[in-house]
């Protein structure tokens, strides 16, 4: 994580030029590339809410707002504008999957995850499903690729909707529960290891 530098833009200027930008769809924020202006004290915690200067914004059209201008350089976090771009910090995730959608069954099954900020994905080849694990409990923590090279963390209600629908199937030699989408079987864990 980088150490905060606080800088001159502030959270209305960058929202003064994404709502120029963001008219007609997402801003094309990865063909730009205004220079570095250093770090802005905004924050995405965990549960997916955004904090400025340690309060949360509590405008929801602000925050998709922001989300519209979000990029991620490795494991950085930046907001991109025409002519600036900020660091932020991001918790865990930027987005937080908070329901789903099914449609059909088994091998033919869509799963279209919807986000905090309305966003929508369906999961298959270029919206996959991964699990990581907290390395000390164990704890699966899924998520899905959402939009450019930005995740959500799917929410654990929509987890254990997930676990419902999950099925085991056979890659590699290791007999895996998971989940097809858009085509796609996404392991979630080996059945060895469910009791």
């Amino acid at each position: 994580m980088r150490t905060q530098n606080l800088v001159k833009p502030s959270a209305e200027s960058l929202a003064a030029s994404a709502g120029a930008a963001a008219k007609g769809g997402l801003p094309p924020v990865e063909k730009w590339n205004p220079p570095f202006c250093g770090d802005i004290d905004m924050r995405i915690a965990r549960d997916g809410t955004w904090f400025y200067l340690g309060t949360p914004i509590g405008r929801p059209a602000l925050v998709k707002l922001f989300s519209n201008i979000l990029w991620r350089e490795g494991d950085q976090y930046f907001l991109v504008t025409p002519v600036e771009k900020v660091g932020i910090t991001v918790d865990d995730a930027p987005f937080v999957a908070v329901d789903f959608e099914v449609e059909g069954q088994g091998r033919d099954m869509r799963l279209t995850f919807v986000t905090r900020t309305e966003d929508r994905a369906t999961a298959g080849p270029e919206h996959p499903i991964r699990v990581d694990r907290d390395p000390e409990t164990g704890e699966p923590a899924p998520y899905i690729l959402i939009r450019r090279n930005l995740e959500a963390l799917i929410d654990r209600k929509s987890f254990y909707r997930l676990v419902d629908l999950g099925r085991h199937e056979e890659r590699d030699g290791t007999r895996w529960f998971g989940l097809w989408s858009g085509g796609v079987f996404f392991p979630l864990i080996p059945s060895a290891e469910l009791a």
